[in-house]
């Protein structure tokens, strides 16, 4: 199999699983415990967040961990819109993008329920905010903007510093979903209030995330569950010990091998997109003219073919025709077409993205089979 959706999740590094396995068993202690082994488990967790912490930039003790991405997302939209409107402050405005994961764009949706009002930003045909819809969207009070720094699609990158400094300048706060982004690509959080990262997407386990939050000037959220208090107050729950343990490792490896990933990983991508160009004239790539992550490609395949058939047609490659959470729905992806595609040329796209385990030998193989399939399906 050869393993081209490393944008859906990512295997967990070897060492993540090595470094998970005693906290399952011998180590078993509950980190909130005062006892010895409760200790010794609390004394992991805060090792895992400084890890986090510095690949982010951040300090320890502005990490709070979640499930994952999704639970970040909600606890930093819902928490801060909700904390805001009980101290009294009358901004009801929260300003998103059209092409953000579907867990923002439906924590935004539900808050319109609370009298909250949602703006949702187009983007240009690369997939990018305009700066200067931004900033005059924020001419009405606004209390929140939400915007991701990589789409997890197409892998388009948006201005996040640009951005967050229109944001600051508006007096709103900014959060940023991080969790394509986060281990991948050099970023800075500065002018940043809040920040979501999710384990799956680099190494780690699946069942954990993390929502940085500023401390000065500090940040207050309504927490989403209510419980023992755990994690500074903002969520409650007992703490994981063996996946924030994995979290810690990947973020550690992650670090420690950024620049030459992105190398690498620039190289197969940009590989694979010049077999596909020359073997299959016609394709076009969608945010061509945008920066990319470093291990996203996503094609538009010539008129005729549908991605889904080529995909059924290679059997030995895992990729996707969209996001994998509307994989279910035979619809069009809503981020393409928020890029200007009809529904035709969507079901023409295909997402394929590489990463930490994929080899030269991988994408000369991928792009042998693919080209074949285009060729048998144009024969039929």
């Amino acid at each position: 199999m050869i393993y081209l959706d490393y944008l859906s999740t990512t295997p967990c590094d070897p060492a993540v699983v090595k470094a998970m396995l005693p906290w399952f068993g011998e180590d078993f202690g509950n980190p909130h415990s005062v006892h010895g082994p409760g200790r010794k488990a609390a004394q992991a967790v805060e090792r895992a967040r400084e890890s986090v912490a510095k690949l982010l930039g951040v300090e320890a003790r502005e990490i709070v961990f979640t499930s994952g991405a999704t639970e970040a997302n909600n606890l930093a939209i819902k928490g801060a819109a909700r904390h805001l409107a009980r101290l009294g402050d009358p901004r009801r405005r929260i300003v998103t993008v059209a092409t953000e994961h579907k867990c923002v764009l439906e924590s935004v949706r539900a808050l319109m329920g609370e009298g909250f009002e949602a703006v949702v930003l187009g983007v240009d045909g690369e997939g990018r905010v305009d700066p200067e819809a931004l900033r005059e969207a924020l001419k009405v009070p606004t209390l929140l903007v939400s915007i991701m720094a990589a789409n997890n699609e197409t892998g388009v990158l948006q201005d996040i510093p640009r951005l967050a400094a229109i944001v600051k300048e508006a007096g709103a706060l900014m959060h940023v979903d991080l969790a394509q982004m986060a281990g991948k690509m050099p970023m800075s959080l500065h002018n940043v209030d809040l920040a979501s990262v999710s384990a799956h997407k680099m190494y780690g386990p699946k069942g954990i995330g993390a929502l940085y939050v500023r401390r000065r000037p500090r940040v207050r959220l309504e927490p989403l569950l209510s419980g023992g208090g755990q994690e500074r107050g903002f969520r409650s729950g007992t703490v994981p010990t063996p996946l924030v343990v994995g979290f810690g490792v990947a973020a550690e490896l992650a670090a420690a091998t950024l620049a030459d990933e992105v190398a690498r990983q620039v190289f197969l991508r940009d590989d694979l997109w010049a077999q596909l160009r020359d073997g299959l004239p016609g394709t076009v790539l969608n945010g061509a003219g945008a920066p990319r992550l470093a291990g996203a490609l996503n094609v538009c395949l010539p008129e005729g073919l549908a991605a889904l058939d080529m995909l059924e047609a290679c059997p030995d490659i895992a990729a996707s025709t969209g996001s994998a959470c509307t994989a279910a729905e035979i619809a069009p992806s809503y981020v393409l077409t928020a890029i200007g595609l009809s529904a035709q040329d969507a079901s023409r796209c295909l997402r394929l993205s590489v990463g930490r385990f994929t080899s030269k030998a991988d994408i000369d193989r991928a792009a042998s089979f693919l080209i074949a399939a285009a060729r048998a399906c144009h024969h039929n």
